[in-house]
């Protein structure tokens, strides 16, 4: 019997500690849950170098891009997994259809109707010294004017060249 109700009460502990999302690195994106029984985490002695490709639509334009979030939460999971910022180093790259959500305020509420709920992020992004380029195949295939573009975000060649040339620099491909 003892050994059901203290299985109940970690069972109970780790279910309130999947539920509370912390920010260890990009304050107020990116939430992640703490795992503490977790065996596989991170070597907080190793350097991270990663690139990180966004390419998707977002069916909720007036929320935060559910995938450029995950940048703040590659970060975040990083640092909760012991890794110092100072040797993470993550470069994204944003093409195709996620292309249409780096726009200005202005021209944002004028395609979907309300602010840019991604410029926070990319401020927050670029604040924690990850770059973030959008590909300027992208920008001209969909029209967008390089003037209308967070003043968060560089304008890269092409995404596909900014993927090859960071991995030819040893940064893990990361798609998502």
């Amino acid at each position: 019997m003892k050994v059901v109700i203290i299985l109940v009460c970690v069972l109970v502990s780790l279910q309130s500690y999947s539920q509370q999302k912390v920010y260890p690195y990009i304050k107020g994106f990116g939430g992640v849950s703490e795992i503490p029984l977790a065996t596989e985490k991170p070597d907080s002695k190793k350097a991270y170098k990663i690139i990180v490709e966004v390419n998707t639509e977002n069916p909720q334009p007036a929320k935060v891009h559910e995938l450029m979030e995950k940048i703040a939460s590659i970060a975040n999971l990083h640092v909760l997994g012991g890794v110092q910022p100072e040797k993470l180093n993550i470069v994204a790259v944003i093409h195709g259809p996620a292309a249409m959500y780096i726009m200005n305020d202005s021209v944002y509420q004028q395609k979907y109707g309300s602010t840019n709920p991604n410029i926070p992020l990319f401020h927050a992004l670029k604040e924690a010294g990850i770059q973030v380029f959008v590909c300027g195949q992208s920008m001209m295939k969909r029209n967008i004017d390089p003037a209308t573009i967070s003043p968060d975000l560089g304008i890269a060649l092409s995404a596909m060249t900014t993927l090859s040339t960071y991995q030819q620099r040893g940064y893990v491909l990361l798609k998502l």
